[in-house]
């Protein structure tokens, strides 16, 4: 169920993308321990981004984020978050300003998250993975 999405510039190459959503599963797989890891990349043109109302006036910086349930542990966090930042470093190197790649971690309680026509907490599976990962 973690979902992250990546927004990058165009042009990263097809073996490094793959890569990208490797290690980023990884990361999530790890940290959640949760099935269902999804990871959307979304490329931008240039054009198509202004950083400090301004297009085109530097490269790209990267911003992740991450749909996820609730992880209190903030070391688990910290972790997480460096393992992507690598990861979308070493991917978009050369074509986006990696170093000041954001990631923002939105948390979602079960009872905000629906699934198979129910609420994720009316699923007594997910409700013990959930609890089990902020114990």
């Amino acid at each position: 169920m973690p979902l992250i999405f990546i927004e990058g510039p165009q042009g990263i190459r097809p073996e490094a993308k793959q890569t990208l959503m490797r290690e980023v599963t990884d990361a999530l797989t790890d940290a959640y321990r949760f099935p269902d890891v999804r990871v959307f990349v979304r490329e931008h043109p240039a054009g198509n981004v202004a950083q400090d109302g301004r297009s085109e006036a530097e490269d790209i910086r990267p911003v992740c984020f991450l749909e996820v349930p609730e992880l209190r542990d903030l070391d688990a966090r910290r972790v997480l978050t460096k393992r992507i930042q690598d990861a979308v470093s070493v991917a978009y190197q050369g074509i986006a300003n990696t170093e000041e790649t954001l990631v923002m971690i939105n948390h979602y309680p079960l009872e905000n998250v629906g699934f198979h026509g129910r609420l994720q907490s009316d699923d007594p599976q997910i409700v013990g993975l959930v609890d089990q990962l902020n114990r």
